[in-house]
């Protein structure tokens, strides 16, 4: 190509020899250019980042067929989860150009449900929630051929539940990073109180919560719980930081899964003050609409709560984790005596907060809730989580994608952090 170019080049040259030496250097610097813009593109297109186009699952007598559309080869390996039964797919670094929406199961099928998105920095994640225990009878990568795509072919036969174990733990055993190294992330700081920034702002940390495979609720037009709380968290930050009195940072930046624990292992780094989680619900009752803010409890105030508690917990799982090998104690982080002050400042944030956001938003009738909250188990960092709405009702989920009304709330929530931090430091003076 890059030839032909250059001959050509060469042949217009000879061919405006008769032109003004100003008309022929136009013509000869306009052709590098081209030939520059010609070879961007091809290098572009060579190094461009692999995508799937296209996915479906076949249900066969003997078998449940799953096929992924990509537009290159890719590495994958494939982990076998229990508790539930979880077929997971690990991919490098994809992007996701599907225009269908994420096929469910029916009654009966193999595949009852399906997720997929960025599990963690290189790295790209499925998971399928199966119905019974699985065996994987071949998994294989088609060049173009038939179609003009390669193919990922993954064929699952039922197995019995011991089968489905052992072949659970060869799968875990025979894993491995499909992510380029980075540096190991230092410890959370020991439980202490954590000395001022020398600029004397105060850190907030903002959670969005879901994200990449775990989407999250979502709403009636279609739109991810997990694009809600990444496009409140930027404009709240974005609001505090204004201020000049806060170095806020977030959970994550863009729509990438993080772990449950390791969302207040950030905040806690950071030497967070404040722990705000961000998420809006989705529920039977379309009619229902409204914020409320939860703080912690290993008592639920409520049915209500403790669901959603319950629901949101299982975050881990949905991000396809393998919690069978972890005890108790790291499942379920205890509540000691040491974090009775962070509940009780907890709590009055909480109350602060929807003081700030009673006359910008409608509020659930009981809008301070308490429940058990995995997020929120930071032992010395007040936290919360907002329910911002609810993406099953029509009015709350069209407020929730205006900025401008996000912008409200955003503007709410910093009176509430004002306020907290104007009575801490009331509190140290007297």
């Amino acid at each position: 190509m890059f030839a032909k170019l250059a001959g050509t080049h060469c042949t217009l040259i000879s061919t405006a020899a008769g032109l003004s030496r100003a008309a022929r250097s136009f013509i000869s610097n306009f052709l590098i250019l081209l030939v520059f813009l010609v070879a961007a593109a091809v290098t572009s297109a060579a190094v461009a980042a692999p995508s799937v186009t296209g996915m479906r699952v076949g249900q066969h007598p003997d078998k449940t067929r799953i096929v992924f559309d990509l537009t290159q080869a890719v590495e994958f390996q494939i982990i076998l989860l229990p508790d539930p039964y979880r077929l997971v797919i690990d991919l490098p670094e994809i992007d996701w150009k599907l225009s269908e929406e994420m096929p469910a199961g029916k009654s009966g099928q193999q595949v009852q449900s399906l997720r997929y998105g960025l599990f963690q920095p290189g790295v790209s994640r499925v998971v399928m929630d199966m119905a019974r225990p699985f065996a994987v009878q071949e998994a294989f990568l088609l060049p173009p051929g038939e179609t003009p795509h390669h193919r990922l072919v993954i064929d699952v036969a039922p197995s019995s539940p011991d089968q489905f174990m052992a072949a659970s733990r060869a799968s875990m055993a025979a894993r491995r990073s499909l992510a380029p190294a980075t540096p190991q992330a230092p410890p959370p700081i020991p439980f202490a109180e954590t000395p001022r920034r020398a600029d004397g702002k105060r850190v907030v940390a903002i959670d969005p919560g879901h994200g990449g495979v775990d989407p999250g609720a979502i709403g009636v037009s279609g739109i991810y719980e997990k694009e809600i709380t990444l496009a409140m968290a930027k404009q709240l930050k974005q609001i505090l930081e204004r201020s000049g009195k806060y170095h806020v940072l977030l959970t994550r930046e863009r729509d990438i899964f993080v772990r449950l624990r390791e969302r207040f292992a950030i905040a806690r780094r950071e030497g967070a003050e404040l722990f705000i989680s961000l998420h809006a619900d989705s529920i039977k009752n379309k009619g229902l609409r409204g914020l409320s803010v939860y703080s912690l409890s290993e008592t639920a105030s409520d049915a209500e709560a403790e669901a959603l508690a319950q629901k949101e917990n299982k975050a881990d799982l949905i991000g396809g984790i393998d919690l069978s090998t972890e005890s108790p104690e790291v499942t379920n982080i205890l509540i000691n005596l040491a974090q009775r002050e962070t509940m009780n400042d907890s709590a009055r944030f909480a109350a602060m907060l929807l003081k700030e956001l009673d006359p910008v938003a409608p509020l659930l009738r009981r809008s301070h809730r308490f429940a058990g909250f995995a997020v929120l188990k930071a032992p010395d960092v007040p936290s919360v989580l907002v329910e911002l709405g609810f993406l099953s009702n029509a009015v709350d989920e069209r407020n929730l994608r205006d900025a401008r009304y996000r912008e409200k709330l955003a503007r709410g929530i910093a009176g509430g952090i004002d306020a907290f931090f104007a009575f801490k430091d009331s509190v140290s003076r007297s």
